[in-house]
């Protein structure tokens, strides 16, 4: 190789003969265009510095992402700057076309904090609703798995019915992102989601390609008005319901999730420390736990007319009350709500979680009713 050879060209080379062979070639091919366009691209590689690393590190911590406009994350830079590091010291040992790696001596980008968007139960009822009538069956399906399995989308979309086992509940996926084949076992929901699709020997379980599906999932959100929730964040919400299980322990997790560093799921350990905290009282006042726990908020919507406030607590499909004002509709309310709990206490029926309606009403018309607050006020 041309020892004066432009990173840009060089780049090129890594691209046909070193990227080209990894599972995330499309993200990395993205990134290679990002670099060689910039000032960095028309240098000789051996003529690199840190210096220019680090020049290149702040004017792209600096640029707009294109899609939102907002600055660059520093995640987006720390990645351009590993695959720089990768190339370099590729270029250093494999091709001799510069005598060091000057990333590393360059200080990386902060790491920004894990997304901790969490789904509510009223806006799975609400998407699991939307995919059940959907045209494609397959929707509902993919939500299901990603929801009690944790696979990674790429994960989802490429399974095959040969590597199912859907009698011992296992999905084998012998290609994973971090390159290692894992088996994933599943839930009796997971497997029958699989199972309604019409089970085959063989071939693709799904037909939803990456941006198919991506752009389905856009359509729905903003069809049912949930913001800022990606398909990616189901699989935060599944290794979180894998902790509050309370019966795993990080590596057993670690396995079904196929995370590779444990570091990764070190931000979910509270999960587990909050299943920690009813033992630490004993069976000592477990009773009134119990009932305390159940008092808790639930979401009502308000309307008025003819001097009349007329009060419906959502999760509650016939808990309506009337009041001359604002304030004693509230507080009659509360007590409808105290007594309605205390009933279904009593008699061990199922008491609804809040938030879970699927009713279409005006959020700003939407008080919270404490059953335990001292007034309506």
């Amino acid at each position: 190789m041309d020892p004066d050879i432009t990173l840009r060209d060089a780049l090129h080379e890594y691209q046909t003969k070193v990227s080209i062979l990894k599972r995330g070639y499309e993200q990395e091919r993205y990134r290679i265009v990002q670099i060689a366009r910039s000032f960095l691209g028309d240098k000789k590689t051996r003529e690199i510095t840190s210096v220019d690393i680090a020049t290149y590190r702040d004017l792209r911590l600096e640029a707009p992402n294109p899609k939102t406009g907002k600055p660059l994350s520093g995640a987006t830079v720390r990645l351009e700057l590993a695959l720089l590091s990768n190339f370099f010291d590729i270029a250093r040992i494999e091709w001799g076309v510069c005598e060091g790696n000057p990333v590393s001596k360059v200080r990386k980008p902060k790491v920004p904090p894990g997304r901790d968007r969490r789904l509510t139960p009223r806006e799975e009822r609400l998407i699991l609703r939307y995919c059940n009538g959907h045209t494609n069956r397959e929707l509902y399906s993919i939500v299901v798995v990603a929801i009690h399995t944790a696979m990674r989308q790429g994960e989802i979309l490429g399974l095959r019915w040969e590597h199912l086992h859907l009698k011992s509940r296992i999905a084998h996926l012998p290609e994973t992102k971090n390159g290692s084949k894992r088996d994933v076992p599943l839930s009796v929901a997971a497997r029958d989601a699989l199972i309604r699709l019409g089970t085959k020997s063989s071939g693709p379980v799904f037909s939803y390609s990456k941006n198919g599906l991506k752009s389905t999932w856009r359509f729905m959100l903003q069809k049912l008005g949930i913001k800022d929730l990606h398909f990616h964040d189901l699989r935060h919400e599944a290794v979180s319901r894998l902790f509050e299980l309370g019966s795993l322990d990080m590596m057993e997790v670690a396995a079904i999730s196929g995370h590779k560093s444990l570091s990764m799921l070190k931000r979910y350990t509270h999960l587990k420390a909050q299943r920690l905290v009813s033992k630490l009282e004993g069976t000592r006042g477990k009773g009134r736990q119990h009932i305390l726990d159940h008092m808790i908020p639930y979401p009502a919507h308000v309307t008025e007319w003819n001097e009349t406030v007329r009060i419906r607590v959502l999760d509650f499909e016939d808990l309506v009350v009337d009041g001359d004002s604002r304030a004693e509709a509230i507080a009659r309310a509360q007590d409808h709500l105290l007594r309605r709990i205390m009933l279904h206490i009593k008699s061990s029926a199922p008491i609804p979680p809040p938030d879970q309606y699927l009713d279409h009403v005006d959020e700003r018309d939407v008080v919270m009713i404490d059953p335990l607050a001292a007034t309506g006020a």
